[in-house]
């Protein structure tokens, strides 16, 4: 096998100096989670490292094309594209490229008060050392910007950003369904279009059948895979929000109960006052007392 361990055409990298590592390890809120070393290698063929005692800091590598290797105590596993590597610090590691597809990486070396906390996540409290993450050009953004922010020097400012954006891009591996949704808002089924049409519809009375009917399904059928996503039947969840939105009246206006009553569309105030009580654990007077 060909070794090669630096040196590759395209290839970016940065390591930061002592005396700013030392900066690093002892301010608040850098020393949290701070990178010490941060590159890109395109098709890095021959790429090899070997460390038979490890590092201090944790090692994170993300494949983007091609593929690598990685060999810890635990076992030796491919590295395919969209999967990341984690070695946490101190262990004994090699990892390499694929000689016929050599992988295109972006990797970080990082240490900080947390950064053992970071190293469980991404390793699944070790015991995973390779993961999948898909390709989100957004996380890929956020690495050049954090690589970029290093070229423009190391003022305070310019650590800070760099440990915060770290932080977040670490969690985009680890939590990869939040962060994709996060970013993706997902279309709305027929419980999140009902849920709406509750909202707008708060100063009104609306039957069982009028939800069901705005999104086209039978009551019984509607009543179901409502209560399956809720946990509450519609009427009880519609009942929630009229008394979330009557909370925020009670605190944050002066209008009377009966006043309160009537823009929530129930005209009876005395069933009012007991659905609030029964839903808060007390009345809307008490209610109003105890937030003033």
């Amino acid at each position: 096998m060909i070794r090669k361990r630096e040196g590759f055409e395209g290839q970016r990298a940065i390591v930061l100096p002592k005396k700013i590592l030392e900066v690093c390890a002892y301010t608040p809120p850098v020393n949290s989670l701070y990178i010490t070393d941060i590159g890109f290698y395109p098709r890095a063929q021959y790429h090899y490292r070997e460390r038979p005692t490890g590092i201090a800091q944790n090692v994170l590598i993300y494949c983007l094309e091609g593929k690598g290797w990685l060999k810890v105590p635990g076992g030796t596993f491919k590295v395919d594209p969209n999967e990341y590597l984690i070695i946490p610090a101190d262990m004994p590691h090699t990892y390499w490229a694929d000689e016929e597809t050599p992988w295109t990486i972006y990797w970080a070396h990082f240490k900080g008060v947390q950064a053992s906390y970071f190293a469980s996540l991404l390793s699944r409290q070790y015991k995973s050392f390779v993961n999948h993450a898909g390709f989100l050009d957004e996380r890929i953004k956020l690495f050049d910007a954090m690589y970029s922010n290093f070229e423009s020097g190391y003022s305070l400012d310019n650590l800070v950003y760099s440990s915060t954006s770290f932080a977040y891009f670490l969690t985009s591996l680890s939590f990869v369904e939040k962060f994709t949704s996060a970013l993706h808002k997902p279309d709305k089924d027929v419980v999140d279009i009902s849920i709406t049409y509750m909202q707008q519809h708060l100063e009104s009375m609306v039957s069982l059948e009028q939800l069901a009917s705005e999104v086209n399904l039978s009551v019984s059928h509607y009543s179901s895979i409502f209560r399956k996503k809720t946990g509450y039947s519609p009427i009880v969840y519609f009942n929630h929000l009229k008394i979330q939105h009557a909370c925020q009246y009670l605190q944050f206006t002066t209008l009377r109960v009966n006043e309160i009553s009537s823009k929530l569309g129930i005209e009876d105030p005395y069933y009012f006052s007991r659905m609030f009580t029964k839903i808060m654990g007390l009345s809307p007077v008490e209610y109003r007392n105890k937030k003033q």
